[in-house]
């Protein structure tokens, strides 16, 4: 059976009014499995606060699973961030961060399953200012553009703003009076939804209803509905709310996703002047039909190909991926040397451009790297193992860089501190105090307290029912070593190995797999396998075993590689990227704290 879904246009706080009309509708033509709204969600005053906080609070019920995009307006940074700070919502969850029972917030922008459906969404509006929410980032519709190049079809894209252009082509006597593009619409969204193509695209801000003609889509056989809702409580009393019943597209036959409508349109993005001479239409609707699929960065100027010799702008495609399925037909060019640049943790913009517009917001770094560094490792207990050769050593304990409110506990030989951006609570390092490029190298007596190190965190994880999974990154351009120690229920603990193995297989490799009597005799195991000319990667995991790679030498393999796996494993893939959950200071320095007097009992060096 196929889902039912309620669709909203802007709430602006008036959740009363919203689901006191949800339960009606529920009740006489449901059951429905859940609301989807766009435009702003938040109140418009202060004095509607108190109605949303009593929801929020858990005073007021929401009928249905509610997810919301318009992440703006009064009171949204203040619930916003207290929900993000929730450690049910550690890490970016595409299907939604949990704001209350039956609330959930979609962050950023990302694709999830909801009921069967494929549903993508971008988040907050576009704005030239920086704030932390209600607005999207590039980063946001570069997220999007690779989901656009994914097989699976998109029944649902969800977008505050409208796409500029959605009129082109449609019936006129189906447009509503003053309707234009001066407000609520956006360019970027247009160029967004004629690459990702979804089955229905819903929108909101502009205050007004319109269903737009089906329309088709270039290269793609299926066709797009575009829905606009108003605002909830409106005073033109345009409808708010809409129904739909889609079939996921999942779960269709070619001929069903193919049947069009008598009144489909062709694709309003595809739109050219007809002052145009045939000549130039051709020409321009070619080109933005070939191009829009791989061109990422710069969309809103003009377009340059590299093949004329008046550009030299890179393919995004072929920088973030290593491939492009034009290969020579691209207009854009593929660059190796880039793509270097980019794995270390260069900025795309200021390779492209020689700028970047985001600044201080960005968090890449600016300035080319030489082969001795790596991602950027600012700070210690960063999860990018390696710092340039022109600075200190962040993980020296001497170096007057090192940001000593991280550190948890110090030995003669190791230390203890908490991961930059941890992947989940009680995610730490071990590090070597003394300056070697991975803990294989160190002493037999230093092997001795790093064992310590281990068994006490096993100990202090067993007592809350964890498992701890340990994994290193030894690579010949190594500086300063540190050993990942992440907890993970006990319950995942025995399909770890089966999950790496799984990534392993992706990427074109298999793990030695041995299993040993004790952590001692695996460590020996690994000391025999290290000769200096070679990179490889190793994990212990639950039931004394060792997974061990060796990294050929013009081999791709991503540098965090296990803390990839292992969000996959707690399904907070999205927070793979240590740079997605910093903490400010003042929040590292509490985490620290709380770890210290909960572990106290189990430090070894206490």
């Amino acid at each position: 059976m196929a889902p039912r879904i309620l669709l909203c246009g802007d709430v602006l706080g008036h959740l009363n009014q919203l689901f006191k009309r949800v339960s009606s509708v529920n009740k006489s033509a449901g059951p429905f499995d859940a609301v989807l709204c766009v435009g702003q969600f938040f109140p418009e005053s202060p004095e509607q606060v108190d109605e949303m906080m009593a929801y929020i609070e858990g005073g007021s019920q929401i009928p249905l699973p509610t997810y919301f995009i318009g992440d703006y307006g009064v009171a949204a940074p203040k619930i916003l961030l207290s929900a993000s700070k929730d450690i049910a919502n550690r890490g970016f969850k595409m299907d939604g961060l949990k704001v209350c029972d039956n609330l959930y917030w979609l962050k950023g922008s990302g694709k999830f399953s909801l009921f069967g459906l494929s549903v993508a969404y971008l988040s907050g509006r576009k704005s030239p200012g920086i704030q932390q929410f209600g607005t999207f980032s590039q980063d946001d519709v570069d997220a999007l553009r690779a989901i656009a190049e994914e097989p699976e079809i998109v029944d649902l894209f969800l977008t505050n703003e409208w796409p500029s252009g959605v009129t082109n082509r449609a019936a006129t006597s189906d447009i509503p009076a003053g309707l234009s593009d001066s407000t609520g619409s956006d360019s970027t969204i247009s160029e967004l939804v004629e690459e990702i193509k979804p089955r229905y695209h819903i929108a909101g801000t502009k205050g007004i209803y319109y269903v737009r003609e089906p329309y088709s889509n270039v290269d793609a056989v299926h066709i797009t509905r575009f829905i606009g809702l108003a605002s909830v409580g409106n005073r033109d009393k345009q409808k708010f709310i809409h129904a739909i019943s889609p079939t996921p597209a999942s779960t269709m036959s070619s001929a069903e996703i193919a049947m069009k409508t008598t009144n489909t349109t062709l694709s309003p993005y595809t739109f050219v002047d007809k002052k145009s001479s045939p000549k130039d239409s051709t020409k321009r609707s070619s080109e933005s039909i070939s191009d829009s699929q791989y061109w990422r960065y710069d969309v809103s100027q003009k377009r340059q190909k590299h093949k004329s010799g008046d550009g030299d702008k890179m393919c995004f495609k072929f920088v973030s991926s290593g491939s492009c399925p034009r290969g020579e037909e691209c207009n854009f060019r593929h660059d190796t040397d880039a793509r270097e640049q980019c794995m270390r943790g260069v900025c795309f913009d200021f390779l492209n451009k020689g700028k970047c517009e985001r600044g201080p917001d960005c968090n890449f770094m600016h300035s080319l790297q030489d082969e001795g560094d790596r991602l950027p490792s600012r700070m210690p207990g960063s999860e990018n193992t390696r710092s340039s050769r022109s600075k200190e050593c962040w993980f020296c304990l001497s170096s007057p860089n090192v940001e000593s409110h991280l550190i948890i506990s110090i030995g003669e030989n190791y230390y203890l501190a908490l991961a930059k951006g941890p992947l989940v609570e009680d995610h730490v390092l071990i590090i070597p105090v003394e300056h070697m490029p991975n803990t294989l190298s160190l002493s037999s007596e230093s092997e001795l307290e790093l064992f310590r190190f281990q068994n006490s965190l096993k100990r202090y994880c067993k007592n809350q029912g964890k498992e701890v999974i340990f994994f290193e990154w030894v690579s010949i351009r190594g500086t300063h070593a540190n050993l990942q120690a992440i907890p993970i229920p006990s319950s995942k603990a025995v399909i770890v190995e089966k999950v790496f193995n799984l990534a392993a297989q992706k990427l074109g490799f298999k793990f030695v797999a041995k299993k040993f009597d004790s952590i001692s005799d695996g460590r020996k195991f690994l000391k025999t396998q290290i000769d200096g000319n070679s990179s490889l990667f190793y994990a212990e995991v639950p039931g004394d075993t060792i997974l061990l790679h060796h990294v050929e030498e013009k081999e791709r393999f991503p540098a965090q590689f296990g803390r990839e796996v292992l969000a996959g494993l707690l399904n907070m893939a999205d927070n793979a990227d240590w740079r997605i959950n910093k903490h400010s200071k003042d929040e590292e320095m509490k985490i620290v704290e709380d770890f210290k007097s909960r572990f106290q009992e189990y430090d070894p060096n206490c």
